[in-house]
């Protein structure tokens, strides 16, 4: 069965910062081609979870999500087995399947392993020879900028897409693919989080002079500096998620950054 022409393949760089389609038409072109019908309809579900239009704890109807992408069922349970195998839904036995609400201590083990994983990647990155290190440094000082015009400007989205796309980077540069297969598979579970604890750009400020400092690491080759400036800038940042009070969604609009 075929995806009616109605259905769009959401790009989830529009929350995270990967897998950037370079031109939308020929992106979903090359998707169809390329992707079987249940990860197409993986990713559809998978971008209303991350924008937040599935909340955490909200059941997903299976009969609705196949009407409105016009597909059968078949496909829409293999999208939500893939869904659950990742940890971002779980099946409940004679209820359904339902958007994960993560706990506080899986909220807390989730920071501890991505502080590990974002500190191995500032130590490759102050590792790099100067040739590569350099201009890493000059795209992550750029990075650093535009979250300060963004932290300025009180746009927390911009701020909150940049902060991502600056570890991100560094996280690609390590030219691992396991770990950031891992890494990725972490931030969006903790997106989760940060879509039902939220604030008005908690902590930017403070964030951006974090950042600053892990850029000049970089730029210096000071690996064990690097190292240590990320694993405590990432513990901060779950410090201030934990202490957040819980603010409806409507009133913020987006999610802590960190």
């Amino acid at each position: 069965m075929q995806l009616k022409q109605r259905v769009i393949v959401y790009n989830i760089s529009d929350m995270l910062p990967w897998d950037s389609p370079s031109e939308p038409d020929q992106a979903l072109a090359a998707q169809v081609r390329a992707t079987s019908l249940g990860k197409l309809v993986r990713d559809d579900v998978l971008g209303m979870i991350l924008r937040g239009e599935l909340k955490a704890g909200q059941r997903i109807n299976e009969p609705d999500v196949a009407g409105r992408l016009g597909v059968s069922r078949v496909p829409v349970r293999e999208a939500l087995r893939e869904l659950e195998s990742s940890g971002l839904v779980e099946a409940r036995k004679h209820s359904g399947v339902f958007v994960r609400k993560l706990g506080t201590e899986e909220v807390r083990g989730l920071y501890e392993l991505r502080a590990v994983l974002d500190a191995f990647a500032g130590r490759r990155a102050g590792q790099l020879p100067v040739a590569d290190r350099a201009p890493l440094a000059d795209v992550l000082d750029s990075s650093v900028g535009r979250m300060e015009d963004a932290a300025r400007a009180l746009n927390v989205s911009a701020y909150y897409s940049e902060n991502l796309r600056f570890h991100w980077i560094m996280v690609e540069a390590t030219g691992n693919a396991a770990l950031a297969g891992t890494y990725r598979n972490i931030v969006q579970k903790l997106h989760l989080s940060r879509l039902t604890n939220l604030s008005h750009g908690m902590g930017m400020a403070a964030s951006v002079a974090d950042h600053r400092e892990i850029a000049a690491a970089v730029r210096a080759g000071d690996a064990v500096r690097c190292e240590q400036l990320v694993a405590d800038h990432v513990e901060r940042a779950h410090q201030r998620l934990a202490a957040a009070p819980g603010i409806p969604i409507e009133a913020q609009g987006l999610p802590i950054e960190g």
